[in-house]
Formats: C-alpha cells, sequence, structure tokens
C-alpha cells in the first residue's frame, strides 16, 4: 500500500483543496493543508450505506475524492491527509484508533485511523471525524477551541489517550495511543463496517461537512445545521431535493442520488 502521493498527484491534491505548493513542511504549511482539506471534502458514508466497495489504501481515496470528486469516511479522509502531507515532506504516523472505546471496549479497536504528524513536537491531524476538528492540535493532554467548539485530550486507561469530541459532536470520543499502528486492524475493522448487519454505517446515511460558521449534516432523512449553540433539523422532503444538497451543500458528485434515496426512504419507512 502506497501510503504517500506523487508530485503529480499531489499537485492535483492541492488544485482540489484550493492551495499552492508549500516552502517547506511547517507548522504554518501543516495547518494551511489541513484546514483546506476538511472545508474542501466531505465526509462521507455512502459507499458503506450503499454496499459499494471501499478500502483504506490512500491510491483508491485519491481516485474516489480527487478523480470522481467525492468526499470519503476516516480510512479515506485521514488516509488522502496523510498520504497528501507525507508527499509534503512530513513524517506522518498511520495511527490505529478505536470510536466509543470508553463505552464499546476494545473489540472497536481500528474503526478509526487517525494521524500524528512530528515537527518539533507531535501532532494530531484528524480530519477523519467529519465534525470536529479543522486545525490540527498538539498531541498533548489539554483542551483547545476552534470557532467556539471545545475539544480535548485526556488519559484513558493504559497507554491510551481519549480525544473528545464537542458537546454537539456525532461520535463523542475516540481512542488511540501516541505510537500504535496496526494496518491491519485498520482493515479488519473497516471490513466489519462495510460487510456486519451490526454496523452504523450500513444500516444508516450520514454526510457531513465544515463551514466557517457552522457544520452541516445528513442523517438519513434529516438535514442538520450545527453550531456552537445548537443543532437545527429540518426533513428532506424529496429525492429532486436530496440531490440537490448532495450537489450543492455537500458538493458530492454522485450519479447515483435517486438510487441512495430509494434506500433512506427502505430504511425510514
Amino acid at each position: 500500500m502506497q501510503t504517500r502521493l506523487t508530485d503529480t498527484e499531489f499537485e492535483a491534491y492541492l488544485a482540489r483543496i484550493g492551495i499552492r505548493w508549500p516552502e517547506r513542511p511547517d507548522l504554518g504549511a501543516l495547518i494551511s493543508i489541513h484546514r483546506a482539506h476538511a472545508y474542501s471534502f466531505t465526509w462521507e458514508t455512502i459507499d458503506c450505506f450503499m454496499g459499494w466497495p471501499s478500502s483504506i489504501d490512500p491510491q483508491d481515496a485519491f481516485a474516489k475524492m480527487i478523480d470522481r470528486r467525492r468526499g470519503g469516511w476516516c480510512y479515506e479522509m485521514n488516509g488522502l491527509l496523510g498520504a497528501a502531507l507525507s508527499a509534503c515532506g512530513f513524517a506522518v504516523t498511520r495511527l490505529c484508533g478505536a470510536v466509543r472505546r470508553a463505552e464499546l471496549g476494545d473489540n472497536v479497536i481500528g474503526n478509526h485511523l487517525t494521524l500524528r504528524v512530528d515537527l518539533d513536537e507531535p501532532w494530531l491531524a484528524e480530519v477523519g471525524l467529519g465534525d470536529a476538528l479543522v486545525d490540527p492540535i498538539p498531541l498533548a493532554i489539554g483542551s483547545s477551541t476552534q470557532r467556539g467548539y471545545e475539544f480535548s485530550i485526556g488519559q484513558a486507561d493504559g497507554n491510551w489517550l481519549r480525544f473528545h469530541n464537542h458537546p454537539h459532536g456525532g461520535a463523542p470520543t475516540f481512542d488511540f495511543q501516541t505510537d500504535y499502528a496496526d494496518e491491519a486492524a485498520l482493515e479488519n475493522a473497516q471490513r466489519w463496517l462495510l460487510e456486519s448487519e451490526e454496523s452504523p454505517f450500513a444500516g444508516n446515511l450520514l454526510l457531513q461537512r465544515h463551514f466557517p460558521d457552522r457544520i452541516e449534516s445528513i442523517l438519513n432523512g434529516m438535514w442538520r445545521t450545527t453550531t456552537p449553540q445548537g443543532v437545527v433539523e429540518r426533513p428532506i422532503g424529496s429525492a429532486p431535493e436530496f440531490a440537490a444538497l448532495l450537489a450543492g451543500i455537500f458538493q458530492i458528485d454522485e450519479p447515483r442520488t435517486d438510487a441512495i434515496w430509494e434506500h433512506v426512504r427502505e430504511i425510514t419507512a
């Protein structure tokens, strides 16, 4: 598996997120790439929801998100970001994480990919929760605030650290270790999320996209707008409205919107 974009691919990636090739791999460049990535792609689980193929390979994420102008979930969002940062010259480690391990235990290890970027100190690069960080944060115990949303990293059990999302976030926490990289665990967990009837993403459609003043999301047949003050929900009334949301607010280029909407109707009937 190739975890670094080629120079040609990196140029196409930078064009997609709307920034120039950084002069050097420093903190300013990390923040610039991370923020542009967070604002340029929609976090989405369409493939898992529809039973379509998906992988943890960053090359597949590049084809999907750059060539086909789709979004992705954590394996693709953080996978592509990590491959792009590596192409820029950053030292990147793909860490094996666990969303909601605090509640569900060790059986969820591998259900999240996150990234450590080493500069003078380690940084957490994290665009794999679609309603969480826009900028990277120091990989250290402490709290941070971005756009009015509060986040923190705390100590969990043993060597595990726990990232806490803001109070209105979809996934409340994920656990990780600063040096725990396990591609087999990531692949196995991704396969379970794709194939198991118990997978939360096989039975629910979720899209999330950052804007400077809000987070827009779709959960099945509901359209949600989240701000630091709370969440506003509206029902999606028709297939044309759903298709317009995907193409407009969520910037998803997917011709099979009628089939996706039909499946939403099936699970919410």
